[in-house]
């Protein structure tokens, strides 16, 4: 039997999407923005300690070794050439922090993810040497003083690990967020890596000034960080180095193709959205939530809790743009919680069984400030509850509940945001894995009152780290002009209750985000000293009271 031909497809680009519960690598067809082939896997995070988040880079790299070649095999059984990959972007979860030796390639402590509460101490220190009048911090990056950002976290690790302090006076450490650790190990590493970022990933390290596009000295004294360690910011669209990977047979490859795009995850989603306009906007449904809003090329700064970014600045001698953006810390991550922690689901496909089961959260409503609250409150003392349960309550109504949590999150950044735009946004486009759960969806139109507007493809995260790769100068195998950018086929989700029952539901939720603040009176988790915490773990309170008030048969599935 003749050899298959091998498919022509003409060029395509790859994209590395490196999130906080996965990391996949997806390859997309330039002229169609068609998904060719994919492959997931799923990353482990650590708690060493209460209010603790960490993962391993070395994990995470490998992951992205791993996606690469299950990848291309995959592309192979299709027939497809990887030969035709010309480009290669690179998407991340943001403010994760790493510092790692330059000479060895190791890092030097697990990189500190964003979701991490160790640095609150370290806020509440800081924020006392800010004037009341001129918050500089504020005015320069755009964001609020918070343990979410790198600055606190880099500050942490140059503190209290003796490795890196002792990198630093040597002059082997580089810092970087997970997009420069990748992009360093992937074009050659203590080899020859190019260590740099994009404009979109400097934006969220509270060391970046936003108006000028460079590292801030006043800001870098304030945190007291070297800038030795900072890597070069260039833009999200420019050829930064060449892969070099022949250590992996199958990965080795993409030997010699260019890395040439780079944003981070938020930001790259708004440009798989296509929100190129101003006052377009986009959800993403991740671990966490984020609502952005194009403001085009000027800093709009909020009255009412949301942060100031940059978008994108897609080429070197492109102008730049700006967002706004809502944060909420915990979406997806509640349905990985209910399944990891309390054992009432076994994926996270089955939530929306579950929640269909029963139609309702029957009155219990789940605040899920595993983290504390972000936007639009940025309230750190703040803590999950599940509240209204009654012996009627069973864990379909919690499963309902978690996933109503996600959707009322999502209202109060976009209340927030018309309040700041002006004009209230008439849809909501959303992407991102949960957007599959045609419940959450059917809920988010309802809680909203307006409708939901997801596309078929929903990668959007990739498909606009692969946009950004594919124009690069240099690449030029992807157009991003209004003409030639493919039409997307669209799901939409109308709302179906009333806005009086929607309203209630809203009000009602607002009086349980009242009860989760105030849990933690004194924090100085970088101590790691459990005593100094006035609340006991959600999972704690939850258990107890689950068990007390609904017994244990519900929790076991038993009718």
């Amino acid at each position: 039997m003749a050899a298959a031909k091998k498919a022509v497809l003409g060029p395509l680009v790859g994209a590395v999407d490196q999130g906080t519960s996965s990391t996949r690598f997806l390859v997309f067809n330039s002229k169609t923005a068609e998904l060719l082939s994919h492959h997931q896997v799923e990353i482990k995070q650590e708690f060493p300690r209460e209010g603790w988040v960490e993962q391993d880079p070395k994990e995470i790299l490998q992951s992205v070794y791993e996606c690469i070649e299950k990848t291309c095999e995959k592309l192979g059984q299709l027939n497809i050439d990887i030969s035709n990959i010309k480009a290669i972007g690179v998407s991340n979860q943001r403010e994760t922090t790493v510092v790692w030796d330059k000479l060895t390639g190791e890092p030097l402590y697990n990189a500190v993810v964003w979701l991490d509460l160790r640095t609150q101490s370290t806020v509440e220190s800081l924020s006392k040497r800010i004037p009341g009048n001129n918050n500089f911090v504020k005015s320069k990056t755009g964001l609020p003083l918070s343990t979410y950002f790198s600055a606190v976290k880099l500050r942490w690790l140059l503190d209290n690990v003796r490795k890196v302090q002792k990198a630093v006076e040597e002059d082997r450490a580089l810092f970087g967020t997970i997009d420069s650790w990748l992009i360093w190990s992937l074009t050659g590493g203590a080899s020859g890596g190019v260590h740099c970022t994009d404009v979109t990933n400097a934006s969220r390290t509270m060391l970046f000034n936003i108006h000028s596009l460079e590292w801030d000295k006043e800001l870098c004294e304030f945190f007291e960080i070297p800038m030795k360690i900072l890597p070069n910011v260039r833009s999200s669209s420019e050829i930064y180095g060449l892969m070099k990977i022949s250590h992996s047979p199958k990965a080795g490859a993409l030997e010699g193709v260019p890395i040439s795009g780079c944003l981070g995850d938020q930001s790259a989603a708004l440009v798989g959205q296509m929100c190129f306009q101003d006052g377009q906007a986009k959800n993403t449904y991740g671990t966490g939530c984020f609502l952005l809003c194009n403001t085009g090329r000027k800093c709009v700064f909020s009255e009412h809790g949301l942060l100031t970014t940059v978008a994108y600045k897609l080429g070197r001698d492109k102008p730049v743009y700006y967002a706004l953006e809502g944060s909420v810390a915990i979406a997806g991550a509640v349905i990985r919680w209910l399944r990891d922690n309390l054992g009432i689901i076994k994926s996270s496909e089955e939530i929306e069984k579950l929640a269909k089961e029963v139609g309702t959260s029957y009155g219990c409503y789940f605040v899920p400030a595993f983290s504390g609250l972000y936007a639009p409150y940025w309230e750190p003392s703040a803590r999950g509850i599940i509240c209204g349960l009654t012996q009627f309550t069973n864990k379909c109504h919690i499963a309902f509940a978690a996933l109503e949590a996600v959707c009322f999150q999502t209202r109060e950044i976009l209340d927030a945001m018309n309040r700041d735009c002006g004009i209230p946004l008439s849809h909501l486009q959303v992407d991102g894995g949960m957007t599959n759960n045609k419940i959450l969806m059917q809920l988010q139109a309802d809680i909203l009152y307006i409708p939901v507007v997801k596309p078929s493809m929903p990668e959007t995260t990739a498909l606009g780290a692969a946009m950004a790769a594919g124009a690069a100068e240099g690449v030029g195998v992807w157009s991003l002009e209004p003409e030639d950018l493919s039409a997307v086929t669209m799901e939409r989700f109308e709302p179906q209750i009333n806005a009086e029952e929607s309203e209630i539901r809203y009000s009602t939720w607002k009086k349980a985000v009242m009860k989760s603040m105030g849990w933690v009176t004194t924090q100085s988790s970088e101590s790691g000293d459990p005593s100094i915490f006035c609340s006991l773990p959600l999972g704690f309170f939850i258990v107890s009271s689950v068990v007390m008030l609904i017994g244990a048969r519900y929790l076991s599935g038993m009718p």
